[in-house]
């Protein structure tokens, strides 16, 4: 019994990292349309990539299907340990960047054509904290309204984020795990950051 606990410890986060690796926003364009994705648009296979090139259908399914990869891994996570205590908190951790890892460098696309982990993010900590989640998806779509540029919502999201954990869980481990899950957001933003500051970003 105690080497089946072991085995699922160890399990769960290669699980998460699989499950992250699905590229959703890859296979419901190549399903429902003709369209290479990664050669359209952005070349990004995220939801908001997928909204612009096949419509907002395929968009809102993507953006599911990404939030999924999140929250199922982390939702099981929770059930095995809870949150109660270090041991548990860095569980729910590794499994959550596990997943978000996935969805960044994909094995099944050999580690290249991930996405930017907004979407990803946001399915582990609606599940650790939906308070915390409630309140970044507020300033995203409080910055949708003002500015219209979806890669500018995600950002200030992902800024409010470790903030918004800290205050709903007061852990420095699960807030750690929200930085370092805010700085490769940022990471995967590089080129739309430019573009921000040279004001030639899309909007929408």
């Amino acid at each position: 019994m105690e080497f089946l606990k072991i085995l699922e410890f160890f399990l769960l986060p290669l699980f998460a990292y699989l499950l992250g690796s699905v590229p959703w926003g890859l296979i419901l364009t190549r399903i429902f349309t003709s369209q290479d994705i990664t050669q359209k648009g952005s070349g990004n296979i995220g939801a908001t990539n997928v909204r612009r090139v096949a419509g907002t259908t395929l968009g809102l399914l993507t953006l599911l299907g990404d939030i999924s990869k999140g929250a199922v891994p982390v939702y099981i996570a929770i059930s095995m340990t809870g949150l109660n205590d270090m041991r548990g908190e860095l569980f729910v951790s590794l499994v959550s960047l596990s997943a978000f890892s996935g969805h960044l460098c994909p094995v099944f696309t050999k580690f290249k054509k991930g996405g930017k982990g907004v979407a990803t993010a946001a399915g582990c900590f609606l599940v650790i904290s939906p308070m915390a989640c409630f309140v970044t998806v507020l300033v995203f779509i409080l910055f949708i309204c003002w500015q219209d540029r979806v890669s500018v919502s995600s950002l200030a999201a992902a800024a409010v984020l470790p903030v918004a954990v800290w205050e709903a869980v007061h852990s420095e481990i699960i807030t750690g795990c929200a930085v370092i899950i805010t700085l490769f957001i940022y990471l995967r933003h590089k080129d739309n950051i430019r573009r921000i500051l040279s004001g030639t970003e899309l909007t929408g």
